[in-house]
Order: C-alpha cells, then sequence, then structure tokens
C-alpha cells in the first residue's frame, strides 16, 4: 500500500558492474577513481556501490 517510487533501488558491487560493462574489475576501480562513474562508499571499509542508472547513465554517454 505504500508508495512505489519510495523503494530503495538495489546497489551494484564492482564486480557486478564490471561484468555488465564486460570490463576488468580494476577498470571500473579506476572510473570510479577518476569520477568518470559515480559511486559511493559503503561501510567501514569503504566499499564502492553503484547505482544502475548511474551505469546506464555512463555506457550511454549521458554522464555528467
Amino acid at each position: 500500500m505504500g508508495d512505489q517510487n519510495n523503494q530503495i533501488e538495489p546497489m551494484l558491487t564492482t564486480s557486478e558492474v564490471a561484468r555488465i560493462l564486460n570490463v576488468h574489475i580494476n577498470t571500473v576501480r579506476r572510473w570510479s577513481n577518476q569520477g568518470s562513474l559515480k559511486s559511493y562508499r559503503i561501510g567501514s571499509r569503504g566499499d564502492r556501490r553503484f547505482r544502475k542508472g548511474d551505469v546506464d547513465a555512463f555506457f550511454t554517454g549521458e554522464a555528467a
């Protein structure tokens, strides 16, 4: 009964993004470090997580 638009979108791991984009995991890390691909740091270890929409925008060249 809640508003469907308020659901939290699942985040992708670095390895999932690498698989989606068909690149090495280190390439995803480099793009993240350069700011080319937006990532979010979570947890005490600072693991990277990515929104599917950000990955899609990066892939289509629409990333800011």
